[in-house]
């Protein structure tokens, strides 16, 4: 499926109905749930490591899986969590066309800075071009906590990747991620203010004590802001984002979710 974004970008979208056999939790109406599933840099709907959450999310509902803009399939460029927003917004009304009333957001990574600013931009009863694209409940996995962060040698490349023409290159060519050469105008919700705005919609936080990309304080800060509307997981031994999401980990997150998310 392609969706197309509010500023016209085409987005490649993948929908999946919840595992034949699964221990679904209907909600009050007798919709099945939709996990909206928000991929890190570099990643697409079609890696393996987003397969593998997709696969374990529809053991609890249905799921979909898209590609951020520069990614994948997908058409323009990425902004590195800027206009991926539109992205977002445009797979979870997608979602509440499809008939789902209660709709989760779980992103990793950059798509974990995504879900932020998602739920605090999109609140229920918002006009969007593509109908309502508001989430019941948020997950952010590995998210970082502020803008332009470089203490962490991943991260240091990472900004090289994104901001020199070189780096572009490898992103285009290495990476398979089509990178925008403009700097942000203006510079997107902070994702810790953007935490602070999404009460009373449930926020889960999950981060791995071994992120070798961002620390525990970008966590801790988002919790903070966040104040009695999230919950924070520390993983022990846990490293970044999808790749380092172990089986037992996506079950547990699904659950939270069929817990905290209201009934559509």
């Amino acid at each position: 499926m392609v969706l197309l974004a509010a500023d016209r970008v085409a987005v490649e979208a993948v929908y999946e109905p919840a595992d034949c056999g699964a221990e679904v939790t209907e909600n009050a109406a007798g919709r099945v749930p939709v996990t909206v599933v928000a991929h890190g840099f570099t990643g697409s709907a079609r890696r393996p490591h987003v397969r593998r959450a997709a696969a374990a999310f529809r053991r609890h509902g249905a799921v979909i899986t898209f590609s951020f803009r520069g990614h994948g399939a997908s058409g323009g460029r990425s902004t590195v969590g800027d206009r991926e927003v539109l992205d977002l917004a445009a797979a979870v009304a997608w979602a509440r066309r499809l008939g789902h009333r209660t709709v989760w957001t779980v992103g990793f990574s950059m798509g974990g800075s995504v879900v932020l600013r998602h739920a605090a931009l999109y609140r229920a009863g918002t006009p969007d071009a593509h109908g309502p694209a508001h989430t019941d409940a948020v997950v952010a996995v590995s998210a970082p906590a502020r803008w332009y962060y470089r203490g962490t040698a991943a991260m240091r490349r990472l900004h090289w990747v994104v901001t020199r023409p070189l780096g572009r290159a490898v992103g285009r060519y290495g990476l398979r991620t089509r990178i925008h050469t403009s700097d942000w105008d203006p510079v997107p919700l902070d994702p810790a203010e953007a935490a602070a705005r999404i009460g009373p919609v449930p926020l889960l936080l999950v981060h791995g004590d071994r992120d070798p990309y961002f620390p525990l304080d970008h966590p801790r800060a988002l919790a903070a802001a966040a104040g009695e509307a999230a919950e924070l997981w520390l993983e022990p031994g846990m490293g970044h984002a999808e790749n380092a999401a172990a089986e037992e980990l996506l079950d547990r997150i699904a659950r939270w979710t069929a817990r905290h998310a209201p009934a559509g």
